[in-house]
């Protein structure tokens, strides 16, 4: 299934909130005709905007190319959290690699948060930046590990910007009685997403990057040739940065990088006294279920929530309605609350969750695979490709060399295997 095609109209944002109150740009063209460039940079989300961003700065001819429009993705459809760490703890990484690489991908995932700190305070990105990231328990034997964790970042890790969060604070903090505490880090934060990425792709255009709509790479070769339908590109240099969206265009990558839908949905605006009954200080919100459920509020007071289960990859009907269901059990006080907008969008994760950091060939790099945990990490890959194109790939390897496992049956299984799977997790967040 063309995953660029089967739940959205071609060339145009989704009907979601974000598109509604963002800028847009202008449309940048199709490519055409044959031209040839540095780094040619395939997806116009974050981790593509961010590498082709990075290189124009450092001087490189860039192209980037985008089969829909930048932003059309993930990058700005997501629920905007902007948080530390990497999808799995720390606990789990030092089980997968040493200690030292341990310390450095915790390292790194602060240098990411910070990075979009400093892109938002550089070029004046309009995105609406709020500090805190709640993570909510919703069984009462997750909190002893969570407040463990919080103190082993603090003690082992020197971060101490994360602290325990108890039963009574919690429901202070996140007004609803579903949640038994869980930990508040105020070293993340939350962000209009759209907003965000088309501020990076302004910041690209005018850094120099040329920037191509509506450009599906058809096919990329190892030695840097890539061919739209009405475009071929010679580069020295590739850069994929697709995501959910690759699709076929590289096997190695659809191997170990899966698809998966994610809904949100946005209420009309609240009151300030029910907005912050809801969430008291403005903080986003994730809670422990593997078929997780995500919110915060909007500039605007709105409940903006994420969360429902998706057993393929056709969009539900009524989106509003699967995301409603589980938004009423964390808050059955917006029990007939109108929902304004409500979207979906694809992402990419892996089998461990780690990014997918790989060298298809000497002349070509791929960044995917986020599994959720994007906005910084995304925004920092590029970063790290940028560099490893200039020779530069310390920071690059730490990732690369953790193993992301194929997944089983590889592409061609994707939808059975995504039905067993959320059908086996979302009984076990029952339990």
């Amino acid at each position: 299934m063309d995953l660029l095609n089967a739940n959205d109209t071609a060339g145009q944002y989704p009907a979601s909130y974000y598109a509604a109150t963002a800028t847009p740009l202008n449309p940048f063209p199709a490519a055409a005709g044959a031209m040839s460039c540095d780094v040619c940079v395939v997806g116009g989300g974050y981790s593509g905007l961010s590498s082709a961003l990075h290189l124009a700065q450092a001087g490189y001819d860039v192209v980037l190319l985008d089969a829909q429009r930048v932003g059309f993705g993930a990058s700005g459809r997501n629920g905007g959290q902007v948080g530390t760490g990497q999808r799995i703890g720390q606990n789990d990484l030092e089980g997968l690699v040493d200690l030292a690489q341990a310390r450095a991908l915790w390292d790194l995932s602060l240098e990411s948060v910070s990075l979009v700190r400093d892109l938002i305070a550089t070029h004046d990105l309009d995105c609406g930046w709020s500090d805190g990231i709640i993570e909510a328990d919703h069984r009462a034997r997750d909190v002893p590990h969570s407040h463990k964790y919080a103190n082993k970042l603090r003690d082992e890790y020197d971060y101490d910007l994360v602290r325990p969060v108890d039963r009574d604070e919690m429901r202070s903090l996140v007004g609803s009685s579903s949640y038994y505490g869980g930990t508040l880090d105020m070293g993340g934060g939350h962000i209009h997403p759209l907003r965000f990425t088309l501020g990076l792709a302004r910041a690209a255009r005018d850094a120099g990057v040329r920037v191509y709509e509506r450009s599906k790479a058809r096919s990329v070769t190892p030695d840097g040739n890539v061919t739209t339908d009405q475009a071929e590109i010679s580069a020295k240099h590739v850069i994929l940065g697709c995501n959910g969206y690759l699709g076929a265009l590289n096997g190695h990558v659809a191997q170990r990088v899966m698809p998966i839908n994610n809904f949100i949905a946005a209420t009309e605006p609240l009151s300030e006294d029910m907005a912050r009954n809801l969430i008291r200080d403005n903080h986003a919100v994730a809670d422990s279920k593997f078929v997780i459920n995500y919110f915060r509020l909007s500039e605007d007071n709105r409940m903006l929530f994420g969360g429902g289960e998706s057993y393929g990859y056709k969009f539900p009907k009524d989106i509003a309605k699967t995301v409603r269901r589980p938004m009423l059990e964390i808050y059955p006080q917006l029990k007939g609350t109108k929902i304004d907008y409500a979207w979906g969008g694809t992402l990419g994760i892996t089998m461990n969750r780690m990014p997918h950091f790989a060298r298809l060939s000497d002349n070509v790099l791929s960044i995917s695979g986020y599994s959720g945990h994007g906005v910084a990490m995304a925004t920092l890959a590029g970063k790290l490709a940028a560099q490893a194109v200039a020779g530069q790939a310390e920071k690059f390897d730490i990732f690369s060399t953790v193993p992301t496992p194929r997944f089983p049956g590889g592409p061609r299984l994707r939808t059975p295997l995504l039905v067993l799977a959320m059908l086996w997790y979302s009984m076990r967040d029952r339990l």
